[in-house]
Order: structure tokens, then C-alpha cells, then sequence
């Protein structure tokens, strides 16, 4: 047989009228074209991934909270098939409207932003926001931080599972919140980029409250390859990519190149990504490249997958296959176990 032509022949596609998500994904890679061949190639990676035990981390990028999306990280949350967060600070800040019950509209693009700004509503994309949903959420804030420790710098994992926590204790509908779910779960959340988002903009603001809590992303890179380091096999879910693509991935090539620890690269990559590589672009940038900075395991490419697509066409898809395909499976609760990881991170390191 011709070496070109091992995978199986293309058929026309058969959907049934009460077809389901697996049904879907089924028709995906029987065909294995473009990018639905790509989606159920993914779809069978993550499932994969939970199936080995492995450390899976989601990143998040994109206006994925305000579109709604947070409630899909949630119910994978609460069947433990994600255990560490990184996501941009809006993200997480938008996301605790929807414990405050305040409300997030449909929008549309097709309109006066002059009038809208008139109106004290801020617009992203096609969704609408309120100038006072968004001084309400301030407040919140900056009222949940008030006890917080100030005594010495913190990571922003620290931070947001504090915020969770007082999401869970006083908020309307915790129910819908990432941060209220992952404290529940103890899965820590981190930001790449502390100061950039409205939870950064409170946090300095507090200041002439004199409440002064120091954020030092140095503990979010500590922290993050501590886990990497310490987990059996480790595999990313990155949506949008963004800053916290990157900060995820650098953690191996910490590990190896900064610290100087037998480390070559993660194990399971999944990207859904609307940026093309050949702009040059981090966010673009493909597992292959990846490999060539250690941040993926040349071993395990066959393991990695771009899906070229809007998030919120492919995440529900993915979310739905993995849930119909694969058992609950117990939290690792990583947000538990930091700081012994980071003692035995830093003991294997030959100073």
C-alpha cells in the first residue's frame, strides 16, 4: 500500500436528526478535514489527557467571560477536569458579575458608541456592559479586600482565592463564577499580567485606603513551574492564547534553562486560536515552535494540536465531548499543595 494512504477514506458525512456532541465529533474525525478535523482531533486529545492523569491547565484570553463561556470552565471545574487557571485579569474580573448578579446584555455592533458612552454602557463587541455594574463590582472588591494579609508580597493565586472565597460566603450566585468555583476546589488562578485589568486597578487603588497588598508575579512564575515541576504529566487547554499562553509554557523552559532541571517540555498541548503563525505573532506561534524553545516535548508533538477558531464555536464542543466521554475524576486541589511543591522545587535546585 502506498505510504500516503494509510488513514482511513473520506465518506460523506451522516448526521442523525438527534445527533449529540460525540455524534459530532464522531463525524469530525471521520472525515479529519480542515478545522473540524482539528476540533475532533482535540476532542480526543483532552480526553486522553484526563484519562493519564495528567495536570491539565486552562489558559484564557479573549472576552470569554462576558460571552458566557465562564459557565463551560465551571462545570470542568467541577468534574476536576482542570486544575490550574491562568487567564488575562479582565477576564476574571468580568466573571464576578455573574456571582453579583449583575447583569451582562446581549449587545450589538451595529450601533452609535457616541450614544452608547451618552448612555453609560461600554461595549465589547456585541455585548453591553453598565457603567454601574462595573462601580458595583469596584466596590465589591475593593470591600472583599479589606482583610486581606498585607503583610508581605503574595501571589495572585493568593488573591483570587481569596476573592472566590468571599464570592462562596456573601455573593447572590457563586454558582456562576470561575473564581468562586475553583476556590471551592482549590485550583489556583493566576494572571499573567497583574496590573492589567480592573481587579489590578482596585488592588492599587487601595493603597490610599492605606491597605497596601504587594502582588509579585515572581511568586506567579515560582508557583506555576513549582507545579509544573512536581506533576507526572502536564498538558495546557489554551483559549485565545494571548499573555497567558506564554506564561504557561515558559514554565518548562524555567525549569530546564533558568534552574537547570531535567526538564523537556509538556506533554499535551491543545490551541484554539484565531491568529495566524505567519505574522510572527506569540499567540499564532504553533506547537512545532514551541518545541524549539523547550516548551513542548518533541516526543509527545503528536500530542499537540491547533484548532483555528472562534472559542466560542470550538470550547463548547470540546467541553461537551469530554463530559459525555470521560468519568468525573477527583480535584487535585494544587492550590494545596504550593508550598510543598515549592520546597521541593527549590531543594532540587543546585545552587
Amino acid at each position: 500500500m502506498n505510504k500516503y494512504l494509510v488513514k482511513p477514506r473520506i465518506q460523506p458525512a451522516q448526521i442523525k436528526k438527534d445527533a449529540s456532541v460525540s455524534d459530532l465529533v464522531k463525524l469530525y474525525n471521520a472525515s479529519g478535514s480542515f478545522q473540524g478535523g482539528r476540533l475532533g482531533e482535540a476532542a480526543l486529545l483532552y480526553k486522553k489527557m484526563i484519562e493519564e492523569n495528567t495536570s491539565i491547565c486552562v489558559t484564557l484570553s479573549g472576552a470569554m467571560t462576558p460571552a458566557g463561556m465562564g459557565g463551560i470552565i465551571i462545570t470542568l471545574l467541577e468534574h476536576g477536569f482542570v486544575d490550574m487557571i491562568i487567564s488575562t485579569g479582565a477576564n476574571l474580573y468580568h466573571d464576578m458579575h455573574f456571582a453579583l448578579d449583575l447583569p451582562v446584555h446581549q449587545g450589538d455592533f451595529h450601533v452609535d458608541d457616541i450614544k452608547l458612552f451618552e448612555s453609560g454602557i461600554e461595549r465589547i463587541y456585541d455585548i453591553f456592559i453598565t457603567e454601574n455594574l462595573l462601580l458595583k463590582t469596584d466596590d465589591y472588591i475593593q470591600q472583599s479586600l479589606m482583610d486581606f494579609p498585607d503583610e508581605q508580597p503574595v501571589s495572585t493565586a493568593r488573591v483570587h482565592h481569596h476573592l472566590g472565597r468571599k464570592l462562596l460566603e456573601n455573593s447572590h450566585t457563586p454558582q456562576k463564577s470561575i473564581l468562586a468555583i475553583a476556590a471551592k476546589h482549590n485550583v489556583p488562578v493566576y494572571t499573567s499580567s497583574p496590573g492589567d485589568s480592573s481587579i489590578g486597578m482596585n488592588i492599587a487603588y487601595l493603597r490610599y485606603k492605606k491597605k497596601n497588598i504587594v502582588v509579585d508575579p515572581n511568586l506567579d512564575v515560582l508557583e506555576t513551574s513549582a507545579i509544573v515541576f512536581n506533576s507526572e504529566k502536564n498538558g495546557v487547554i489554551i483559549i485565545g492564547g494571548g499573555s497567558p499562553k506564554n506564561f504557561y509554557l515558559q514554565t518548562q523552559p524555567f525549569i530546564s534553562q533558568i534552574a537547570g532541571l531535567p526538564h523537556i517540555g509538556h506533554d499535551f498541548d491543545i490551541q484554539i486560536s484565531t491568529d495566524a503563525p505567519h505574522w510572527g505573532g506569540l499567540s499564532g506561534a504553533t506547537p512545532s515552535e514551541a518545541v524549539s524553545w523547550g516548551k513542548i516535548n518533541p516526543n509527545e508533538l503528536k500530542n499537540s494540536v491547533v484548532v483555528y477558531s472562534d472559542a466560542t464555536i470550538s470550547l463548547p464542543i470540546l467541553a461537551g465531548y469530554v463530559l459525555s466521554e470521560s468519568e468525573a475524576r477527583e480535584s487535585k486541589e494544587l492550590y494545596t499543595k504550593i508550598p510543598d511543591f515549592l520546597t521541593k522545587f527549590e531543594n532540587n535546585i543546585k545552587l
